[in-house]
């Protein structure tokens, strides 16, 4: 694309790759997304479900593409931050492959247990298993997942043991607790709260640094104790290496213009999203080292790997 025609992006229609399944909050955010774009830049916004490898089927797809701003990727924090220290091979490069263009969004998550499981808070479940080492399981979305990594971060600065169970998905786990097959859990507050309003659930403390907005009464694992303890996941849009910087930069703006519109907020806190902005893409590039870093901590401290 030559520089005077940067004026006239997008030239056509723009294909959003998604790494995760239809009706996903990352597919969701997405939607909401492109329908913005779409009415703002006078082109189409299509997405594209790639769903494998825990998004990074779609990112390795993304990555490949022409850098001409008319290929984006909407992904997580897994393809960027976890999956690289998982995996043996993935056909990108997560620091290289791509042109951030920003963040988009936070997406909290909470410990819970079952009510009926004897555990009355995060104190409790840390003093018994103290006791009784390993007695007490958690279940997670996969090893290597978030879910997997936020219970591998508690248990070891907690200085606990406690058994891993991982499953196949959110659905499968939480059948499971709620049956008292299994004792707890961090997952995300979108698939949980139903859950824990309906009184199924019992949630113990969230991941965050603060308090999230859809259960302001629940602590944070750093506020019961466990301190600097920071987990969750967020969402951003790339591009792949070599999109010239002014269509970077248009996309940027159009995304943070969005992502300050008060009916696109209250559609995404719909969804148990939180907004996360970036002043500029280089600020969107520095969080993803600092991110890659302190995943591939937490990969390594877990000793999780995918072949």
């Amino acid at each position: 694309m030559q520089a005077q025609s940067f004026a006239n992006y997008p030239e056509k229609n723009i294909t959003i790759i998604v790494g995760f399944p239809p009706g996903t909050a990352t597919d969701t955010i997405a939607r909401i997304l492109a329908e913005r774009f779409t009415n703002r830049l006078g082109k189409s916004f299509i997405i594209e479900n790639k769903p494998g490898q825990g998004g990074s089927l779609g990112a390795g797809i993304a990555a490949q593409a022409i850098p001409d701003g008319h290929t984006l990727l909407l992904s997580a924090t897994a393809p960027f931050a976890t999956n690289p220290h998982l995996y043996a091979k993935l056909n990108y490069d997560s620091r290289k492959s791509f042109a951030p263009i920003g963040l988009v969004s936070w997406l909290p998550y909470v410990m819970v247990t079952n009510p009926k499981s004897g555990l009355n808070s995060m104190q409790d479940l840390i003093e018994k298993s103290k006791l009784e080492p390993n007695k007490y399981t958690f279940a997670s979305i996969g090893n290597g997942s978030t879910s997997h990594l936020m219970m591998s971060m508690l248990t070891s600065q907690a200085e606990i043991k406690m058994t891993h169970i991982p499953y196949k998905g959110s659905s499968q786990s939480q059948t499971d607790l709620i049956g008292g097959q299994v004792d707890v859990t961090f997952d995300t507050v979108l698939t949980l709260m139903p859950h824990i309003k309906s009184g199924k659930l019992k949630a113990l403390a969230t991941g965050g640094l603060t308090r999230t907005s859809f259960a302001p009464d629940v602590p944070t694992v750093d506020e019961l104790g466990l301190k600097g303890f920071n987990g969750g996941a967020w969402l951003g849009l790339f591009s792949p290496a070599g999109t010239p910087r002014p269509i970077v930069d248009r996309l940027h703006k159009e995304l943070n213009a969005a992502l300050e519109d008060p009916e696109i907020v209250k559609r995404m806190l719909g969804i148990g999203s939180e907004v996360l902005m970036s002043k500029n893409p280089s600020e969107f590039e520095e969080f993803i080292k600092v991110e890659y870093q302190k995943w591939g901590q937490r990969v390594k401290e877990s000793g999780a790997k995918i072949e």
